[in-house]
This record gives C-alpha cells, sequence and structure tokens, in this order.
C-alpha cells in the first residue's frame, strides 16, 4: 500500500495561499481521479479542486476555515481501496487507460457543464466532457383531474431552516413527468446529492426540488436572481438569497445587541480574507498610486432605450439578455479606438531602472465590475473589440452568470485594460470609482431614469442617465478624459453612430 500526499497547487497564476472552505470527502471515503476534493477560496475565485490519484481517504489534514499556503500538504490518499477487493472482483477495463497528467487550474465555468466522469483517452483533473443530452423519460399516463396548476402541496413536516430544509429533501424529478396545461418541458441535467434531476420551465426556471425548498422558506423565486447555466434558479441562488435575508433579518431585529453588556462586547469582529482582503489591498495601492481625476457628464439616453427596445424584439436576440449596459460596453469600445491611452498602462521601474513607460494596449479587455455575494469581481472580457453587438451580449451574459455564481476562473480576471462598474443596477445615479489595479480609466454607469429635458426649446420628458469618469492623470490628461467621455455619451445619445 502506497500512501499518497496531496499538496495545495496553485490553480491560478501567482497563487501564495488559499483557504479550505468545505471538504467534500471524509476519511474512509474512496475516491477516484477528478473527484472532487474540496472547495478552497483564493483571492480571486472560488474553485473546487479535484483529486489526482484514485484510492481510499485515510487522513484530513488541514481543517475547514484555515488558510494555508501553497504547498502545503491537505490530504492523505492511499492507493488500497477499502474493502480489498480480489483480482475476481476487478472487472477487466475496457480500454487502457492513459498515463494521468493532472493540469490544475481549467475547472468548469458551471457545474450544468460537469458530467462527474473523466475525460475519454485518460482523466484531466479538473476538468471533463459536457453532460451529453439527456432524453425525457415517457409520460406517465394520469388522469386528467388529478392534474392541478395551483394546488398547494401538504407536507408533514415544514422545516425553518436552510439546513434543515437540504437535510433529507434530495428528491428526484420522478414527480415531473406529468405537466400541467401550458407548461414547457425543457431538459436539464445537474448532479444532485439525490442524482440528476430534470427542471421545468414555469414561469420563473426552477427545478422541482428547488421549488419544494423555496415553498419551505417561504421565498419567492421571483425575487431571486437566477444563476443557473440556463437561466434557472438553483440551490446555491436559494442560499445565497436566504443567507441575506437572514442577515438583513438579524440586523433589524438585534443589530445593536443588548444594552446592559459592554460596548467591547458588542463589536462584531469579521476576519478579512479572500476576495475582500485581495480587494481592499488592491485599492489602497491603486488610490494612492495613481492620482485620481474624475468628471461626470448627464446623456439623453432616449435612444439607447429605443434601441435596446428594438434589439428584445429582434429574432437576432432572442433569448438573449439585452440592457443599455451592452450599448454601454459598446461605446466605451468605440470612444477607447478614438481615445487610446485611455487603454493603457503605467509601468515603474522598466528594466529595473528609475524609467517609466506608457503602455497603450492595441486590444481591449473589457473589465465589468460584478458584486457577488463573495464580494466585488472585475472578470473581462478578452478581445471585446472583436465581437459583434450580439456576440458581446452573450459575453456580458456569461460573465455575469459566472460571477454571481462564483465560477469565475483567476485567469479570467487578468489582464483587464479598462473597466466599466454599472452602479445604476442599484439605483445609484453616479460616484467616483476608484481605477482597477494595471488601468487607467473607468467609466461608472448611473442609473436610467426619466426626468425633465430642455430639448429644441421645449421641456419634456426624457430616460437621462449620468456617467462617471475616473483617470489616471498621470497618463490621461483633462481634455483626454473630457473627450473620451464625450464620445461615450455621444453613442448613447445616438447608437446609430455605432453604425458609422
Amino acid at each position: 500500500m502506497t500512501l499518497n500526499k496531496f499538496n495545495l497547487p496553485d490553480v491560478g497564476e501567482g497563487l501564495t495561499e488559499a483557504e479550505i472552505v468545505a471538504w467534500k470527502v471524509k476519511p474512509g471515503d474512496t475516491v477516484a481521479v477528478n473527484d472532487v476534493l474540496c472547495e478552497i477560496e483564493t483571492a480571486k475565485s472560488l474553485v473546487e479542486l479535484p483529486s489526482p490519484f484514485a484510492g481510499t481517504v485515510t487522513e484530513l489534514l488541514v481543517p475547514e476555515g484555515v488558510t494555508i499556503d501553497v504547498g502545503t500538504a491537505i490530504i492523505s490518499v492511499s492507493d488500497a481501496v477499502s474493502g480489498d477487493p480480489t483480482p475476481a472482483d476487478v472487472p477487466a477495463p475496457a480500454a487502457p487507460a492513459a498515463p494521468v497528467q493532472p493540469l490544475y487550474g481549467k475547472l468548469p465555468a458551471d457545474d450544468a457543464d460537469t458530467s462527474g466522469g473523466a475525460p475519454a483517452g485518460g482523466p484531466l483533473v479538473g476538468s471533463g466532457p459536457k453532460a451529453d443530452a439527456v432524453k425525457r423519460r415517457p409520460r406517465k399516463a394520469a388522469p386528467a383531474a388529478a392534474v392541478s396548476v395551483n394546488a398547494p402541496e401538504i407536507e408533514p413536516v415544514q422545516p425553518h431552516t436552510l439546513a434543515e430544509v437540504f437535510a433529507g429533501r434530495q428528491e428526484s424529478a420522478a414527480g415531473t413527468d406529468n405537466q400541467a396545461p401550458g407548461q414547457t418541458g425543457v431538459v436539464d441535467t445537474r448532479p444532485t446529492l439525490g442524482g440528476t434531476i430534470t427542471g421545468l420551465v414555469n414561469r420563473v426556471l426552477a427545478k422541482p426540488p428547488v421549488r419544494k425548498i423555496a415553498r419551505d422558506l417561504g421565498i419567492d423565486l421571483a425575487d431571486v436572481v437566477a444563476t443557473g447555466f440556463r437561466g434557472e434558479v438553483t440551490r446555491e441562488d436559494l442560499v445565497s438569497y436566504q443567507a441575506q435575508r437572514d442577515a438583513e433579518h438579524d440586523k433589524a431585529d438585534g443589530f445593536w445587541g443588548k444594552a446592559g453588556k459592554p460596548q467591547g462586547q458588542r463589536i462584531e469582529r469579521i476576519p478579512v480574507k479572500g476576495v475582500r482582503k485581495a480587494t481592499a489591498k488592491a485599492m489602497v495601492e491603486s488610490a494612492f498610486s495613481a492620482p485620481h481625476v474624475s468628471i461626470f457628464v448627464d446623456v439623453d439616453a432616449s435612444r439607447t432605450m429605443e434601441f435596446v427596445k428594438r434589439l428584445k424584439a429582434s429574432r437576432d436576440f432572442e433569448g438573449i439578455k439585452v440592457s443599455p449596459l451592452l450599448i454601454l460596453a459598446k461605446a466605451v469600445i468605440w470612444a477607447a479606438a478614438r481615445n487610446p491611452s485611455v487603454n493603457a498602462t503605467w509601468v515603474d521601474n522598466v528594466g529595473g531602472t528609475d524609467a517609466a513607460e506608457i503602455q497603450v494596449k492595441h486590444y481591449m479587455n473589457l473589465g465589468i465590475a460584478a458584486a457577488t455575494p463573495r464580494g466585488l469581481m472585475v472578470p473581462n472580457i478578452k478581445d471585446a473589440q472583436d465581437l459583434s453587438l450580439k456576440e458581446l451580449a452573450l459575453a456580458l451574459n456569461n460573465l455575469a452568470t459566472t460571477a454571481r455564481a462564483g465560477k469565475t476562473r483567476p485567469a479570467e480576471m487578468q489582464g483587464g485594460t479598462l473597466t466599466i462598474t454599472n452602479i445604476g443596477a442599484l439605483g445609484i445615479d453616479t460616484g467616483t470609482p476608484i481605477i482597477n489595479p494595471g488601468e487607467v480609466a473607468i467609466v461608472a454607469f448611473g442609473t436610467i431614469k426619466q426626468k425633465p429635458w430642455v430639448l429644441d426649446g421645449e421641456v419634456i420628458p426624457r430616460w437621462i442617465t449620468t456617467l462617471g469618469g475616473s483617470f489616471d492623470h498621470r497618463v490621461v490628461d483633462g481634455d483626454l478624459s473630457a473627450r473620451f467621455m464625450a464620445d461615450v455619451a455621444a453613442i448613447l445619445e445616438e447608437p446609430a453612430l455605432l453604425l458609422d
């Protein structure tokens, strides 16, 4: 018997440490190559760590919640399978297996694409083939009177906590075969503790077990932000929503604590680690190394709103989420081509000397600041300048879905050249954003709402937004920043300029 120790790998470029968030195995479990061992939180993302070994787990060397350095041993796996099977018990392999070549850092962007098996031709650690298309089982005949769309489901026990709901409530999709009139069946597979389940489109997309959990918790699915691969509400979405709701409830009911306790005992201490630690360090370095200058401009975005409405009705954009952010992203790309110095980097100590240089990028890796349950992330769309309007819309949708699900990979947050932060989604008019490190410009997109606007001497209601831009004054002078913001505003006022 050989005992193999698995050291924490570098799942990103330059990773130095990570936190063990949750173990997915325990001592005595049998694991195969590519089975998920644990979830780790790096400074940039939440990553599932697959096993490079096959065998039996002998010991978990690091407890949950502990931050360790790369290279630290986290688990030991013996190559002896529990139970010591005899050669007669082991089935002959269908084909010779290729040598295992672990490759970390390449994890599926969404758990809907994970089949749970090793890829053909040999396992590739951290990746796997997409799930094959799954055919629906034949419908079971049922009396028409037995189908009731709005009939409530009575449960013998109604748990009140999320842990109680999940415990013992992993259901199969056997009850989904009888569809009520007006429902549209869409086959969707996703591995769960209870096996593969099938989802139905019924107003809000969600699988039956997820709907059941939502009912038990009293959650309206329409209020939950969906991050599923096909726009469905997932268990993780419910966890995030419930956690936020519980936090708000706790703060509302007992935020101030008991008055009789000393003030020193009424202080909540939150460890700074993971994404929050990395964000804080980056923002401090940016704020105190790059001299910021900010400017603002009010924009009549009425024609952008009309254009977005036409895109939503277009057959070419059917099934694609379209918002004014898409037009702003295209406007920023267009304006950067006219004012190249905003798409640049300031570099100190060139060649080990005191010399500095400005590196103007002839490509656009467009960053989109995304607020996630784990903190602020800024993934970017590589070579955004080469994408059509439809391709850019798809890239924005995928970026947002992946970020909210916590599946953003470290490589997707590196190499950004210019960033957009959409604070208008929260109803904020404008702000003074801090430049993302390594860049020299960031654009804040405020909310769009109807306001009185003077047009041709008359005061009429128009859709107005405010753009805020922050710039590194070492690279971008006042004149350049003003021309760049004016060009962005011009596209929002007249999207047809993009056709020139």
